[in-house]
């Protein structure tokens, strides 16, 4: 029994260390300088449009843990709000590109964007607002 309860303490630990730290980041330009993950969740749940959201890659880890961390939703949950609000015309769901980099690239680009990525990832073009723990 304590050599399990010791593999699963281990197996805990390493999950831990291997799940990347996830930053909120917006362009330099932008004048917003910290958030709130409730913020942030906002405006990628289509509820408020003063920043343009863009999404990581529909499947992938980081937007998975993402939406879970800020807005406690699974992948299924974050597509059937935004079907619900394409459909009825009332916004139009986040831009997708496939890896940190890119969504670094986009955000630091467009001073009304906001993107999330791994903090491993951040450079100076531009600004992280929110570390999700």
């Amino acid at each position: 029994m304590k050599k399990l309860f010791s593999a699963l303490v281990l197996s805990a630990i390493a999950m831990q260390a291997s799940a990347a730290e996830i930053v909120v980041i917006v362009s330099k330009q932008n004048p917003a300088t910290r958030m709130f993950s409730e913020q942030a969740s906002q405006f990628f749940l289509g509820k408020s449009n003063l920043f343009t959201p863009v999404d990581q890659a529909d499947g992938s880890a980081i937007r998975n843990e993402f939406y879970h961390k800020v807005a406690d939703k699974d992948a299924a949950q974050v597509k059937a709000l935004w079907s619900k609000l394409v459909f009825t015309g009332k916004a139009t769901p986040p831009k997708e590109y496939p890896n940190n980099a890119e969504v670094k690239k986009a955000v630091a680009a467009d001073p009304k964007a906001i993107g999330y990525i791994d903090k491993s990832a951040v450079d100076d073009t531009v600004k992280v607002i929110l570390t999700l723990p």
